[in-house]
Parts: structure tokens; sequence; C-alpha cells
């Protein structure tokens, strides 16, 4: 028996030694990115055309202070706001209507426009027909749930030329109230900032070194149109992915850059809208079930075994070796943070209980998509 045994502690021990090695490199590659990332550069009078495209649905809760920053944006010599309708059933077109009235800019409000074709998102069904009559050289597509700051889009517009790309998607702040936020939200910046090589993302046309928010994107029309934008992928439901990999096909560039002081945003309220915001979604976002599977794997490997293996009944070494994960893990989780203005302590602690969270959340996301009850805000999603 006693062979038995030190075979299983050997075992454990390679398990959450290899475990921990994998989140400390991540946590190398982290700090790297950090250092890395592309930062918005100061603002000055842009002289181009600038088109800002934002889709809305059932938004009377919430578009105010997007509108209202819109309405204060700086540095622009000439802006148009495009805002379609996709038959919100509140007062969302009436308050557009009422922020809007004094603009000092154009402003088109598209309503009672053709529904979404079969085969086609919603949202990118409505980017696209915004795209079609807008006019500026740079599209820049926005939710209705993100505030900017004075010369965010103006910022965005010179950091894209200056760096000569033809996509970026400034990450804005995300603001998290709630427990289920505080767990699940910051996962999303720690993830490309971990795994993402972002300056070889720039112009790399792998699918998989790609990473947007379609928060807020700016792109230049004259690649959008020549690459099909939207319409290259309709049904994707990760649209802003989607863009951005149709955009490097095409033969340009972009990437995630950090937008923590140009936009802030609250994704999610609560429990139930954050379950399914990310249930609608996470089935497509590496590919098939293996691969979300393969990657689910990876990260309990990497981010749950090497803290479990830190506070159970074990001997000393694999106690020490799982530790040594979970610190770095933390350690990655803490830098993130303060770089993009989030809550560090406690909530870095937690780190295990969000990847098992987004482990469970992928699950339901396949359970949902292979008996085709995807929704969101009441629309069915192919």
């Amino acid at each position: 028996m006693g062979g038995v045994s030190r075979l299983i502690a050997s075992i454990a021990h390679r398990i959450v030694v290899i475990g921990s090695t994998l989140a400390v490199l991540g946590a190398i590659h982290s700090l790297i990115n950090l250092k890395l990332i592309r930062r918005p550069m100061s603002a000055g009078p842009v002289q181009e055309k600038v088109s800002v495209l934002l889709p809305v649905l059932n938004e009377a809760d919430r578009i105010a202070p997007t509108l209202q920053s819109l309405l204060a944006q700086e540095s622009l010599v000439d802006l148009e706001l495009i805002i379609r309708d996709d038959g919100s059933t509140d007062q969302t077109v009436e308050l557009i209507n009422h922020l809007t009235r004094n603009a000092k800019f154009q402003v088109n409000v598209i309503t009672n426009d053709a529904p979404a074709p079969t085969g086609w998102v919603s949202k990118s069904w409505s980017c696209y027909q915004m795209s079609k009559v807008a006019t500026g050289t740079v599209l820049v597509f926005i939710d209705a749930d993100v505030s900017f700051a004075p010369t965010a889009i103006a910022q965005g517009v010179i950091t894209m030329r200056e760096h000569k790309l033809d996509l970026i998607s400034p990450y804005p702040k995300q603001t998290a109230i709630t427990w289920s936020e505080r767990l699940m939200q910051p996962l999303l910046q720690w993830s490309w900032l971990t795994f993402l090589p972002l300056r070889i993302a720039e112009r790399a046309k792998n699918p998989a070194l790609s990473a947007a928010n379609g928060q807020f994107i700016l792109v230049d029309a004259a690649n959008y149109h020549a690459s099909g934008g939207h319409s290259a992928n309709p049904a994707a439901v990760l649209d802003d992915i989607a863009l951005l990999r149709t955009i490097k096909n095409f033969g340009g560039s972009g990437v995630v850059v950090d937008g923590t002081e140009l936009a802030k945003t609250r994704m999610y309220r609560n429990v139930s809208e954050l379950t399914d915001g990310y249930a609608k979604s996470l089935w497509s976002a590496v590919g098939g079930k293996p691969q979300s599977r393969f990657l689910s794997a990876f990260l309990i490997l990497s981010y749950v075994i090497p803290p479990l293996a830190a506070v159970t009944k074990s001997p000393l070494r694999i106690q020490r070796a799982g530790a040594i994960g979970y610190l770095a893990a933390v350690l990655s989780r803490y830098l993130i943070a303060k770089r993009t203005k989030s809550r560090t302590f406690p909530d870095v602690m937690t780190h295990p209980l969000a990847i098992l969270g987004y482990v469970g959340l992928t699950e339901l996301s396949w359970y949902r998509k292979l008996r085709n009850k995807l929704t969101w805000r009441g629309k069915k999603l192919p």
C-alpha cells in the first residue's frame, strides 16, 4: 500500500506542478501585455468625418448617460450619430428624440425598419444597416450602456490612425457592483491580457488571436465596406470578434486597446442578466464543443487544482507547488485590476471560483444552444 500511496502522491505532485507552471507562465505573459498594450493617445482636432453607430432595443432604463456623453464629445470637427431601433416596446425612441433634440451634430434615428432576415443576428443586422447610410471615414460601433469621456472618440480615432491600424477596440472600464458581477466580470480583461499576445495579434490572421468588445469599436470605413463588415458573418453571436476576424482576413489589422480612461459600462445588473448574457454567447467563444471542453479542462488544471492542493491535506511539496500557482494567478489578477481601475481585494482572491463559474456558464451555454433555447432580450438567437 505504501508504494501505491507514493505513486499517487507523485502523480498528484506532477499534476499540481504542471498546473502551477501554467499559472505562472500566464502571469508572466499578463505582465508583458500590461507593458505592451496600446494606450489612447492625446486628443487633437479630428478633421475627418466620424460616424457613431448605436443599435438599441428597449434601452430606456440605461441609454440616457450614453447619449449625454455622446452629446458632450469634443475635438471632432465633423460627427454624425446614427441610431437604429430594433423594435423597442418601451420609451427608448421617445427618450432618444428628447435627449438629442438640441444636438450640435447630425442625428439620424432609424425606426420601423426591416427586421433581421433569417440567418442574421439582430444586432449585426442593425450595425450593417446603419453602416450603409453612414458617411464617415471612421465608423464607431457602440452599445447603449456605455458612457464616454469627452474626448473618447477623438482619442480613439487618433490612436487608430497613428498606429496604422484598421480597427481598434478600446476596452471600457467594467463596473461591477453585485457579487455575481464582482466574481465574473474581471475575467473579461484578465482573459485576453493573460492569453493573447497583443502585438502579434494586431496583424495575425489566426482566428484564435482575436479579441474585441462590441461596446466600443472603431474601424476604418473603407476597410469595413470592402471586407463586407457585419455581412461577412451575419449569424455570429460574438459579432465584435467576428468583425475583427473579417477585417484581418481581408488583410487589415486590429486589436483591443486600453480604454479604461475613455469609457465605462455596467454590462449586467444581477445574476439573472449575467447568466443569460454569458449563456447566449460562450458556446461560440472558442469554436466547437470539444474546444470548449479543452479550455475548461485547461483552466481547471491551471487555476483550480493548484489552490485546492494548497489548502487540502496533502504532502508539503504538493501544498507548496499549489500555493505558487495560486499566488501567481492572484498577482496577475491584482495587477490587471489596478491597471483597469477595478476592485482588488478581496475580489482577486476568488479567482478559482470565477474559473468554476466560467466553466459552469459555458456548459449552460452549450446546453441551451443544442436545444435551440438561446434568446436575448426576448429575441430568439440563431
